[in-house]
């Protein structure tokens, strides 16, 4: 499907502890001091049900979830997201920063919890009406050095996050997998370097494309 859209949608993806956050901050200030408007915003949640969604599938204490009614709570929130908060940001102009996309469901539900990626990857094109983002950051994060940064002060872990290290590894794979196969789309980048580094590299990335006519995104 190929929606008309004069904003740009830019992805930040990646292990847990990768510092998406981090990173979706600094471009967000980067490109607001140069006068654009940009909506920052997350997965699971970004809208009212889509934060209720994001409780019951990361937070402990819900039970048993399976992985077939874990992708599609993940699913069912991108849905809100893509045609709630997205579309519309994308329609007015706005650079929309999102933190996880479609992606992360294809690596962990897909490859995480053997699913497959082309039937999540399915699902979840079916669920957003097509729309994929102009560029996605990922951040590759071995999942040793991730589980360190996310449990740094002894912070807890959610549900996912505490899934053991060769989930974690199987995740990485696939990330790095759907990057390969799109190179065009995507910026690759090692998580170890220095925040301000990789900052300046993504918006070296970023940049050409705010110059580029837009409007066209399949």
């Amino acid at each position: 499907m190929t929606t008309h859209n004069p904003g740009l949608f830019i992805a930040f993806e990646g292990g847990d502890g990768a510092g998406k956050s981090t990173q979706a901050a600094e471009l967000a200030s980067a490109l607001e001091s140069r006068g654009l408007k940009v909506l920052r915003t997350r997965e699971p949640g970004g809208t009212p049900i889509g934060e209720k969604l994001r409780s019951l599938v990361l937070d402990h204490g819900h039970g048993h979830i399976d992985a077939h009614t874990e992708a599609l709570i993940f699913a069912a929130s991108r849905a809100a997201h893509a045609s709630q908060v997205i579309r519309p940001a994308l329609e007015r102009g706005e650079v929309v920063l999102t933190d996880r996309y479609i992606d992360s469901s294809v690596a962990y539900q897909g490859a995480g919890r053997d699913l497959g990626t082309d039937a999540v990857r399915n699902i979840n094109e079916w669920a957003t009406s097509g729309l994929q983002p102009d560029l996605t950051v990922l951040l590759d994060v071995d999942p040793e050095v991730g589980r360190r940064r996310r449990t740094a002060g002894d912070a807890a872990e959610d549900r996912l996050e505490s899934e053991a290290d060769e989930f974690h590894a199987r995740i990485r794979t696939a990330f790095l997998a759907l990057a390969a196969d799109r190179p065009e789309r995507y910026l690759v980048l090692p998580a170890h370097l220095p925040v301000e580094k990789l900052a300046l590299r993504i918006l070296e990335r970023v940049e050409p494309l705010l110059a580029l006519p837009r409007g066209v995104r399949a």
